[in-house]
């Protein structure tokens, strides 16, 4: 009989857990999405504070806010919110170097009973007036260009390329160019106007012989122009491209009577490694065409890497060994190279190796 009121007691609390584990904070939020409208990037900053009542029956805790964007800060009610009290989330949004609509989330993580709660800014950024500071960037003197180096691209060696860019005189003088550069015989220069006068926009042309720079791959040449300047009267800048041999269309006829560079592996994995380590591998290159390979260059991606290859012209079913050294020095953790193969395949002109280790810290 004295069992009766223990099982009763055990039945009343598991009840009360039960009712317990139900109650439940509940977000109720005035607006879920919000709409700056349009707003001036040069004006900074906009924010908006996001009320929510809780309409459960249990504080409500918000444990983080995460926005889907850096530009976007958010910030929140820090202690819980009692049933029927209201709280808030604050979403301050940077509109600097972003102009045109935007839409941006800030998901809340909570104890409530949608453990998870996304909200939304929105609105539509008006780009700043851009100055010629904005624009051009990189300033030799009183020359602004927009970036130091001159990108032509990617070009191939079946004929010269031309490129023109962007110069501007951001001084209240004229500044008059010299005929006369600092540059390789693959590069031509040609500059307009001669005279720049104040506060305007000229050019400077590139014309970038691939053939006669006798490369390929990623290529960069220093180059110099000269102004009548006082000072700073020497304007340093670099060509760069990357250059891809060519090859006229062929037939299938044609194609199948075509070297044919293969690997014995494209990979190589030197597993765990001492950070002083000098280790090597062998790759073994097969011409596995019809007609003579020649290995145009062998390019590694790192001085780390040194690659020694006793023959570049490998006859039809030749093969050769391609012997890789790979200093650890003053490398560490994971470490990744490639190597980059260049040849007379018309198929798969420009070929990727890689070597990859792990480095210890332990000597």
């Amino acid at each position: 009989m004295k069992k009766w009121p223990v099982l009763i007691i055990a039945f009343v609390f598991c009840g009360l857990t039960a009712v317990t584990a139900q109650q439940k904070g509940k977000f109720d939020f005035a607006e879920e999405t919000f709409d700056f409208g349009s707003i001036k990037e040069d004006n900074g900053s906009v924010e908006h504070k996001f009320l929510f009542t809780n309409v459960g029956d249990a504080p409500l805790v918000i444990q983080n806010v995460q926005a889907s964007c850096g530009c976007t800060t958010p910030a929140w009610s820090r202690e819980p919110i009692p049933p029927g009290e209201k709280g808030f989330v604050t979403a301050k949004f940077d509109p600097r170097n972003r102009p045109g609509s935007f839409r941006k989330s800030l998901t809340i993580t909570s104890n409530a009973d949608q453990s998870s709660k996304v909200i939304y800014i929105t609105g539509m950024v008006e780009q700043k007036p851009r100055t010629p500071a904005d624009l051009y960037t990189h300033k030799v003197g009183n020359l602004r260009m927009k970036y130091q180096s001159l990108n032509m691209g990617n070009i191939t060696t079946e004929k010269p390329l031309s490129r023109s860019f962007d110069l501007y005189n951001d001084s209240q003088s004229a500044i008059a160019f010299q005929d006369k550069f600092d540059k390789p015989d693959h590069i031509t220069i040609q500059l307009e106007p001669m005279v720049l006068g104040p506060q305007t926009q000229g050019k400077i042309i590139i014309t970038y012989n691939p053939k006669a720079k006798n490369d390929l791959g990623f290529v960069s040449d220093p180059i110099k122009i000269f102004t009548d300047e006082a000072t700073e009267s020497e304007k340093p800048m670099r060509v760069v491209a990357s250059i891809e041999e060519y090859f006229p269309p062929m037939t299938l006829e044609q194609l199948a009577q075509a070297p044919k560079l293969t690997f014995s592996s494209m990979v190589h994995d030197f597993g765990d490694i001492k950070k002083s380590a000098v280790v090597n591998a062998d790759f073994v290159l097969t011409n596995s065409g019809k007609s003579p390979l020649n290995i145009r260059f062998i390019k590694p991606n790192c001085g780390c890497t040194v690659v020694n290859l006793d023959k570049m012209d490998i006859a039809p079913g030749e093969s050769v060994t391609m012997k890789v050294e790979y200093d650890a020095t003053g490398r560490r953790g994971t470490d990744q190279k490639s190597i980059v193969i260049f040849s007379n395949d018309p198929s798969a002109p420009t070929q990727r190796i890689t070597i990859k280790a792990r480095i210890s810290e332990s000597s």
